[in-house]
């Protein structure tokens, strides 16, 4: 199903990522502020945009997957600070390419799909899988930023085509092997995705380790 790209601008961050195991990211946080800040258009939130989901990291309610580590970081545009105390909230498709909530996955409305505040240092982070793929579509995540109650950001976040067919060799991936659609074809990668794209490396641990920094205006 394609989406129609929104009109309205909003402010997408450059993008960093450190390879660490769980623990250790859980200690050692990248500082937003030392990031500069590279701007960008926001990017439609879809159809599958389910509002007031849950306050939690574990977003998978075990649906199996390549393990990954999201870590948002949100900054000020104009002074690219850290934001504290943002709500990020973030939905994907799970492995199979299906959205709690709808079609196969209506019988659930929470599965990959959860909110985080941010922390000092303008982190937010989640436990997920790496997303699978549905007709039309290049692999993303929805991403929608709230900051003192109003929606500052709508956009989405990408991965290389070259890290999706390397996860995709493996299973549950493995048994849809032929996704249709690219990075460089899709409509709404086309307006903005390269400057949306996660930075990811995977651990020891065999966790993937995606990251951006997002800059808002406020």
């Amino acid at each position: 199903m394609f989406e129609r790209p929104l009109t309205r601008k909003a402010w997408l961050g450059g993008a960093v990522v450190t390879a660490l195991g769980l623990a250790g990211l859980e200690a050692r946080e990248t500082d937003a502020a030392s990031v500069s800040c590279i701007l960008t258009p926001e990017q439609t939130e879809g159809p599958y945009y389910i509002a007031g989901e849950k306050l939690r990291r574990n977003i998978t309610d075990g649906h199996p997957g390549a393990p990954m580590q999201l870590r948002t970081f949100l900054v000020d545009a104009t002074t690219c600070r850290p934001i504290r105390n943002a709500a990020v909230d973030i939905w994907h498709a799970d492995a199979a390419g299906v959205y709690s909530g709808f079609g196969s996955g209506a019988s659930s409305r929470t599965f990959m799909r959860g909110i985080q505040r941010t922390n000092a240092k303008g982190l937010a982070q989640f436990r997920t899988v790496y997303p699978g793929w549905y007709q039309g579509r290049t692999v993303h995540i929805h991403v929608k930023v709230h900051v003192g109650g109003n929606v500052v950001h709508t956009g989405q976040l990408y991965f290389t085509d070259a890290l999706t067919d390397a996860v995709y060799r493996q299973a549950p991936y493995s048994s849809r092997p032929s996704r249709t659609t690219r990075n460089a074809d899709d409509m709404i990668f086309r307006s903005g995705g390269s400057r949306s794209m996660l930075k990811v490396k995977r651990s020891s641990a065999g966790i993937y380790m995606a990251t951006i920094t997002m800059g808002v205006r406020r």
